[in-house]
């Protein structure tokens, strides 16, 4: 428990432009899947992001508020995958299939920065992201 609140501490620390993007991924991966509940990806989509949430906590726990929560969004990688083999077969002229294109462009530009924070962190910069946390 100490883990998430400590994440979310850091979360609401960030500087705007920061948190401004984890609205967008929030808005993506949690809130539009709502309005799809009845489709199998959005179920997915809410399963992975209640997943990034636990390990999330889980390595603010252990690591702090640092570039290694990164790996959080492992999950992401086969949601994605498994997304980019559905697409063809979903209509993109609808809401849906605009949330299914969209949430696949944020979740893969996401999953890039997380990329670059975990090679940050193993080449050193295990700093917390933000002081006095």
């Amino acid at each position: 428990m100490q883990g998430f609140v400590k994440f979310n501490k850091g979360v609401m620390s960030m500087p705007k432009p920061i948190k401004a993007w984890l609205f967008v991924l929030i808005f993506f991966n949690g809130f539009a899947p709502i309005l799809f509940l009845h489709h199998t990806e959005a179920q997915a989509a809410l399963a992975a992001l209640f997943g990034a949430a636990l390990l999330m906590s889980f390595l603010t726990a252990r690591f702090g508020f640092t570039r290694i929560l990164g790996l959080g969004h492992i999950l992401w990688i086969p949601f994605v995958g498994w997304l980019a083999m559905r697409v063809s077969q979903i209509p993109a002229d609808d809401s849906f299939g605009f949330w299914v294109r969209g949430i696949m462009v944020v979740n893969s530009l996401s999953l890039i920065m997380d990329a670059i924070d975990v090679i940050r962190y193993a080449k050193g910069e295990r700093q917390e992201l933000v002081p006095d946390l």
